[in-house]
């Protein structure tokens, strides 16, 4: 069986209007996007979408309105996570998860909790969750990272924990988990920059920032990888190369908004503590972008 979240899945930005308020219309129009562009499942709710920002009321209304505007046509992913193991299992069992196929659920934050911590924290939270668990490991914003042999018991915990977004850059972390996960338990690489490598070591697919911006190449990177055409596949990693390094230069979702701006897609606007991109970094971007557009 194909795995259901095998291909490219896009890390959703939240777009904002210049008196900071979610902007509805660029919303839509980003989902569009992504759907006519090839992309195979919606992430929503995860650290590109500022989600720290948001207000109890928007996550709900971003969710509704993401999950009407797709009409059934990709899945869609939510992202649940916390660093207040009880209060995040409350959430769960509080939530509406009609529509919503997963939940993309990241490692605690700020508490630097052990990995025997972090296997109770997730035993809790897939005990919670009616349905499928995406585990997500980003040391470089949460502040620990969760080792291989963690995600792998906490992967045998049940069928309903169906892969891990692992955004470690440690290939031989990536190496282990694939050889020995069990069968329905995939990985997705959580770095745009490591798609390729993970996907010729086995790796089912790419939660992607990029692909806000440039769905078609995103998607067509993935799927020739995943279909063993990494000749294709290499020409277009590097087609990206440097864009790649530049919208994560001043953190996410800066770079990528500054891009799609230059597109015409979203206003650059962003909610603090996060501000735009440099005027410098804007003009490296610019330049990059008319390589490649």
């Amino acid at each position: 069986m194909t795995h259901p979240f095998t291909g490219a899945g896009v890390a959703l930005i939240t777009p904002f209007n210049e008196d900071k308020s979610v902007d509805y219309s660029a919303l839509e129009r980003l989902i569009e996007n992504q759907i006519q562009g090839g992309i195979d499942y919606l992430v929503v709710l995860g650290t590109t979408a500022e989600t720290p920002t948001l207000t109890d009321e928007e996550k709900k209304e971003i969710v509704r309105f993401v999950i009407e505007k797709n009409a059934g046509r990709l899945k869609i992913v939510v992202g649940m996570g916390g660093n207040n193991t009880l209060g995040l299992v409350k959430s769960i069992q509080n939530a509406n998860f009609d529509g919503v196929d997963a939940i993309l659920s990241v490692t605690p934050y700020y508490n630097k909790p052990t990995q025997e911590g972090l296997f109770q924290h997730f035993k809790m939270v897939v005990e919670a969750c009616p349905i499928p668990v995406i585990l997500y490991n980003v040391p470089g914003r949460t502040g620990v990272n969760m080792d291989a042999d963690t995600t792998l018991r906490i992967a045998r915990l049940s069928e309903k924990v169906v892969a891990i977004k692992e955004a470690s850059g440690d290939l031989g972390q990536f190496a282990k988990i694939i050889s020995k996960a069990p069968a329905y338990f995939k990985l997705i690489s959580g770095d745009d920059g490591l798609t390729l490598p993970s996907i010729t070591m086995g790796a089912v697919g790419v939660i992607s920032v990029i692909a806000n911006a440039l769905p078609e190449k995103l998607s067509q990177l993935t799927h020739t990888s995943l279909h063993g055409d990494n000749a294709t596949a290499g020409k277009l990693h590097l087609q990206m190369a440097e864009m790649l390094k530049l919208i994560f230069k001043e953190g996410n979702p800066g770079g990528v908004k500054a891009l799609m701006e230059l597109m015409g897609s979203v206003k650059n606007e962003l909610r603090l503590p996060l501000v735009p991109v440099s005027i410098s970094t804007k003009v490296l971007i610019e330049t990059e972008w008319k390589k490649i557009g």
